[in-house]
């Protein structure tokens, strides 16, 4: 029996390896190795890279070049190796030791770092002028990215949470970029520095124009974006003033420095926040508050019926458009017989309470010409008898029952 065919293998896709500025093998040393280890490294931005291989788009190490300060070429101690080929990244908080290939691989990482962090071309290195060119293709690239990303500098925080953060970490910076107090789309600069033992703490506006950025000093300086900003004050203060870049997570809690009213020394204080209190304090919980009831709409007044009648009272409602009638009968009444009262013309009159009906009354015998002439005279208006025809015949035939006993 044919074994069943296996559907043919989909080659997985593969992830696009990221672009670089400048990318080759390095082997890198820091503070904790003790001997150096091999990487492919790329330059993108003010960050180096390091994969495992050149094949890798996932990096395992990155070293962030805003805190840069020099290039040193010592080579280790007691090395037979060509000391051209070791050089020393001095960061501002550790220092990265580096060995590569050849010279002229020392003097193309060291010239397309500076590129990126200087924003120049470094005519004073070893290279060629095919190495020059292609720096001065990474310096517009690179300022082109700049005027689109936010320094690392620029924190969204206040005027005196900048403070606190400058005070607290002293040795992350001492320039804060941050959002303009007054609403406006400008920012601001926030430097705090030590003279004679007692902080300075400066703050500097920084106006939008258009696709400018203005610093508000004496004499105003224009800036292509945000990043040139932070690069004219360390410029300007011989890098005195450090982008402040912070290593660590934001607080969670939050504080600020007080003077303790028993010595006057600074002391930090985080003050608890107070309790939400309870919407409703009747309800025993805060819970949702239940809706409220629908309004209810009023009935327009030609839509409305007439009132019920109180089920307690019946009412009796005279018909108005009884026949109107003389009775001929009105005038002859029995002494036995019950009295019926002589009706009158239908007229509307205003509604009576009915009365219960009380047990008939069983009439007494009677002589027989009084009954007879009744009887004749009942047979004569029974057309316009007071009670329906029907009730008529019946009283009638009751009366003849009544004679016959």
């Amino acid at each position: 029996m044919a074994s069943a065919l296996s559907p043919p293998r989909v080659p997985k896709p593969k992830c696009a390896l990221p672009s670089h500025y400048h990318e080759s093998y390095l082997e890198k040393k820091g503070p904790r190795d003790q001997n150096y280890k091999k990487f492919w490294a790329g330059l993108q931005g003010l960050t180096l890279y390091f994969y495992n291989s050149n094949r890798d788009s996932q990096h395992v190490e990155k070293l962030d070049l805003g805190a840069f300060v020099k290039f040193t070429d010592e080579g280790p101690r007691g090395s037979s190796s060509d000391p051209g080929i070791y050089f020393n990244l001095v960061l501002r908080n550790q220092e990265i030791k580096f060995k590569v290939d050849s010279l002229e691989s020392r003097e193309m990482w060291k010239g397309f770092i500076l590129t990126v962090v200087e924003l120049r071309v470094p005519y004073n290195l070893t290279l060629l002028p095919g190495h020059l060119y292609m720096m001065a293709e990474v310096l517009a690239k690179e300022e082109v990215r700049r005027t689109l990303e936010m320094p690392s500098c620029f924190l969204k925080v206040s005027r005196l949470e900048a403070q606190l953060l400058l005070e607290r970490y002293p040795e992350c910076g001492n320039l804060l970029l941050r959002p303009s107090g007054d609403g406006a789309n400008g920012v601001s600069v926030t430097t705090r520095q030590t003279l004679n033992g007692t902080p300075v703490v400066r703050h500097y506006k920084v106006k939008r124009e258009g696709p400018k950025y203005v610093i508000d000093v004496e004499e105003p300086f224009s800036c292509a974006s945000l990043q040139a900003v932070v690069d004219y004050f360390v410029l300007q203060t011989n890098k005195t003033l450090v982008p402040f870049l912070l290593d660590e997570d934001y607080e969670k809690v939050l504080g600020y420095v007080d003077a303790d009213k028993e010595n006057g020394e600074s002391v930090w204080v985080a003050p608890s926040v107070p309790a939400v209190p309870c919407p409703d304090p009747a309800s025993r919980a805060c819970g949702p508050k239940p809706s409220p009831p629908a309004p209810i709409m009023p009935v327009p007044s030609q839509d409305k019926l007439p009132p019920l009648p109180n089920p307690d009272e019946n009412y009796v409602i005279p018909i108005d458009d009884a026949p109107a009638a003389d009775y001929v009968n009105g005038d002859v009444v029995s002494p036995g017989w019950p009295g019926v009262p002589k009706p009158k013309k239908c007229l509307p009159a205003p509604k009576v309470q009915a009365k219960p009906s009380k047990p008939p009354i069983t009439p007494k015998p009677e002589p027989k010409g009084l009954i007879s002439g009744l009887a004749k005279k009942l047979a004569i208006s029974s057309g316009q008898a007071l009670f329906p025809r029907t009730g008529l015949h019946t009283e009638v035939h009751v009366l003849h029952v009544k004679l016959e006993t």
